[in-house]
């Protein structure tokens, strides 16, 4: 196995000393690659394609990578990769002439290659573009990963990303999608009277979400500050400035566990809007979903690791009370103490902390029996308010609050709330949070006086939603783990 490894090395060396050797004499003969600056480019693949018959018989300029080429003496064959796909070139020695035909044979697989011709069909009814010159736009040094066998170790096509989007085409068309899938977003909610935004990445107080924050030093001021784990708090503070509908798409970081479903760093949506509530969110959330679908894959069925999930139909909704009974058969409405919620815990192996109250124990036991089953579009609504330190109470129910999360495949992609605008019980709710934090409850937040200030100018009854758009990416892409949909997902360091 060693040996076997020493002579994959060696034939490795030997193939970039070759490559090297090329570059050598180009630039010997003052016909350097890295030299040229612009190509100008008429066309691309599927275009051309797409465009056949008006094309056919006219010249056009391709740019892109070869991919394959195969010399037959005279005349040669090879494959151009662009952003859209792959086109065939037809390169003779009497189109090209003697010398630039040598030039040609020397190319390597990789090359990066503006290609002149015309479009027409091969024989075998292949469109292709019959060359009448090729020029050389820079030179890879580095050979790409052997053809039939391609990138398939996964750590590597995250590391090198840029080699996985060569190499599978399938990673490209998801990460189209993903781009698609945000300018639809920005579409509807511009179309909606929205106001795009940007907040602060680096605070000094991160709130707005349970979770553990990522920690750094400014030297200029001397002082720590966070990474924001969510865009709620300053998102609030401009509905308090009257700025009625805002949203932001940006990167937040919660300093947690890796898996096929959380990240570092990661994609999060949220908007809130003066004079609505929990209400409002849910009817944008399933206009939303609908439209980006229509727009991005024709259809509002989508199919998920092979299981189909409607969007067209009125998405259902439950409150977390009532999943629990359904999902686990216990009636939280007769749990009346914290000490009853304990015994119902212990009876069916839910595992809960000594800090927890009942409403916790409550969400412990929809995340233990309800969430796995909510496949087709859900929104679980009216939560505990232990779990819920930003959102309004219900009236006549305080133990419970007005907010949704919206659930596909079981999982989490969206939390929602008629937001709390009444300072006094903000800050009531921040000091139970306080307390949590105290008992060492990591994820805990810490009160924010000048949030609290802007609650006290006076914020309008609002509606919030935050969305997870890799979880949505995911899903609209069939891709089986976030790493999937972030182009650079967090990996260990090699060292």
């Amino acid at each position: 196995m060693a040996g076997e490894k020493n002579t994959q090395t060696q034939d490795q060396n030997q193939l970039l000393m070759v490559r090297r050797q090329k570059l050598d004499e180009l630039q010997a003969a003052g016909a350097d690659p890295f030299e040229i600056t612009k190509y100008d480019v008429s066309h691309h693949s599927q275009e051309i394609r797409d465009r056949f018959d008006e094309l056919e018989g006219q010249d056009v300029t391709v740019a892109g990578r070869m991919m394959s080429k195969r010399v037959m003496g005279k005349a040669s064959f090879c494959h151009v990769q662009d952003l859209q796909g792959t086109i065939q070139s037809y390169v003779a020695r009497d189109s090209l002439g003697e010398e630039p035909y040598k030039a040609f044979k020397k190319l390597d697989v990789g090359d990066i290659i503006g290609i002149k011709g015309q479009v027409f069909r091969t024989k075998t009814g292949e469109i292709s573009i019959h060359a009448a010159e090729v020029t050389l736009l820079s030179k890879s040094l580095s050979p790409l990963p052997e053809k039939f066998h391609g990138l398939t170790n996964t750590d590597l096509r995250y590391r090198q990303r840029y080699v996985d989007l060569i190499m599978n085409p399938d990673v490209k068309d998801t990460f189209i999608k993903r781009s698609r899938i945000l300018s639809a977003i920005r579409k509807y909610l511009d179309g909606q009277g929205f106001m795009e935004v940007e907040t602060p990445m680096l605070v000094s107080n991160a709130g707005g979400a349970a979770a553990r924050p990522f920690e750094t030093h400014f030297n200029a001021l001397d002082e720590d500050l966070k990474l924001r784990i969510s865009l709620e708090l300053y998102l609030k503070r401009l509905i308090v400035g009257g700025l009625e509908k805002v949203y932001e798409i940006g990167r937040v970081f919660r300093n947690e566990g890796l898996d096929t479903r959380h990240n570092p760093e990661f994609t999060l949506m949220e908007l809130y809007q003066a004079y609505t509530d929990y209400n409002g969110m849910m009817d944008l959330t399933e206009n939303l979903y609908r439209t980006v679908a229509k727009e991005v894959l024709g259809t509002t069925v989508i199919t998920y690791n092979g299981v189909e999930m409607d969007l067209g139909k009125p998405f259902e909704r439950i409150t977390m009370v009532d999943a629990v009974k359904k999902y686990a058969g216990v009636d939280w409405n007769k749990v009346e103490t914290l000490e009853q919620a304990r015994e119902l815990a212990k009876a069916h192996h839910v595992e809960y902390e000594e800090r927890h109250k009942k409403g916790d124990i409550l969400s412990l036991f929809f995340e233990e029996f309800a969430e796995s089953h909510l496949i087709q579009p859900t929104f679980v609504t009216d939560h505990p308010i232990e779990i819920s330190p930003l959102t309004k109470k219900k009236p006549g129910n305080p133990d419970y609050v007005e907010r949704f999360e919206f659930f596909m495949n079981g999982w989490e992609m969206a939390n929602a709330y008629s937001e709390l605008n009444d300072p006094i019980d903000q800050r009531e709710r921040f000091k139970a949070q306080e307390e949590q934090l105290a008992q060492g409850d990591e994820e805990a937040n810490t009160t924010d006086e000048d949030f609290l200030h802007a609650l006290e100018i006076g914020m309008p009854p609002t509606g919030g939603i935050g969305f997870g758009i890799d979880r949505m990416c995911m899903l609209l892409t069939d891709s089986s783990a976030i790493r999937d949909v972030l182009l650079f997902p967090t990996m260990k360091s090699k060292e």
